[in-house]
């Protein structure tokens, strides 16, 4: 038998720490999850193996995702199944042909990348205030021939979303719950000027959607998308078991997160 890997050392050793605590359903689950991220760290393994580093299906079709995901499924990226309710959405947006896409939490650039990618005209900056995050970005950006367009920096403050009112602008945004303060058209008033794709983390704070909705409710046109599963496996996954091919898609989401498409009136 081959040596275990590092990652199922390390996943075998957060199990016993598990296991260890009283037993109870919420540390059952906690077991389930933590076992189901190995096994899907192992199938995106076996997805690159197999099938290569570029994105098979989706919107993204064709980019080389070559990184690891800064936080979430790799295998679903790579699968190009990632958020697939919002598919029809992000073809609306290249149709649209945006001149600037602000990307606030772009993480590793999955959609700064695939948007710049898609958009030869756009200027994208992605947003994060992660340096790992940022580097990850920068290194997905030139493997994909996109460095030129995709300008990354940290923080973006409500006085930044003033560059909405000087041409078409797309604000794409996903920063875990942080949406509640940054989003406010308010201390924002460039908001108003930008069509707006925004994940609102009601798994974290209940509610969410609604009061982010309530604020842009007079200003844009909205449309509330929850999750959906939708897949194009490559013939080899045949041969997985039924679970393996449910982990491989599966993005790690703990409860709801609904994406809000708002469209400017």
């Amino acid at each position: 038998m081959p040596p275990a890997s590092p990652l199922t050392i390390a996943a075998t050793e957060a199990l016993r720490k598990i296991a260890a605590a009283p037993a109870d359903a919420a540390q059952l689950a906690a077991a389930l999850r933590h076992l189901a991220k190995w096994r899907a760290e192992l199938l995106a393994n076996t997805i690159l193996e197999r099938s290569g580093s570029v994105v098979l299906s989706g919107p993204f079709k064709g980019m080389d995702y070559a990184i690891r995901a800064s936080e979430g499924s790799r295998s679903a990226r790579l699968l190009g199944c990632y958020e697939a309710s919002l598919a029809p959405v992000i073809e609306e947006i290249v149709a649209r042909a945006y001149p600037l896409v602000i990307d606030v939490g772009c993480a590793e650039g999955y959609y700064a990348v695939g948007l710049a990618r898609r958009m030869p005209e756009a200027r994208v900056w992605a947003r994060d205030e992660n340096p790992k995050a940022q580097v990850l970005c920068g290194k997905l950006a030139e493997r994909n021939g996109v460095a030129d367009r995709v300008v990354i920096g940290g923080r973006m403050d409500h006085a930044d979303f003033g560059v909405c009112a000087d041409q078409p602008t797309l604000v794409l945004c996903d920063i875990e719950g942080a949406e509640a303060v940054l989003l406010d058209p308010v201390l924002a008033p460039g908001l108003l000027a930008a069509d707006i794709l925004v994940e609102t983390h009601d798994v974290m704070l209940p509610g969410l959607s609604g009061l982010i909705a309530g604020r842009f409710a007079a200003s844009h046109q909205i449309t509330r998308l929850n999750r959906q599963i939708s897949a194009d496996l490559p013939d080899w996954m045949e041969t997985l078991s039924d679970l393996d091919r449910l982990i491989a898609l599966w993005e790690w989401r703990g409860g709801p997160t609904p994406w809000l498409w708002m469209q400017r009136k």
